[in-house]
């Protein structure tokens, strides 16, 4: 049961290429937004909702994001949840909630 404590899976497609950056330690690390959708019906009308997803990744999946992925590509991601918070320029303290990834599957054609 620990495995699935803090467990997220994700499927959808790309609303970015990833953003890769070079980490003091020498370690990656890959930004990249994933869109999902649910389809239902209300009033008769089918109804599509998008919710917008931010993905991290660090290590090797990162190399793997950076190689393979690009804008529009339908993947299935696997991670946890993760919360953090920083202070912006003005003094405000802002928030976030991020998938660290440690597993991409990679569906259907690289969108071209």
């Amino acid at each position: 049961m620990n495995s699935i404590r803090n467990s997220v899976r994700l499927l959808g497609h790309l609303g970015s290429d990833p953003e890769v950056k070079q980490l003091a330690e020498g370690k990656k690390l890959a930004k990249v937004s994933l869109a999902t959708n649910e389809t239902y019906k209300r009033n008769d009308e089918q109804v599509t909702e998008t919710q917008w997803h931010n993905l991290v990744a660090f290590g090797k999946t990162a190399d793997i994001i950076e190689k393979y992925l690009q804008k529009g590509q339908e993947v299935c991601v696997e991670g946890k949840l993760s919360n953090r918070s920083w202070e912006d320029q003005e003094g405000k303290t802002r928030y976030t909630t991020e998938v660290v990834v440690n597993e991409v599957v990679m569906l259907g054609k690289k969108a071209s």
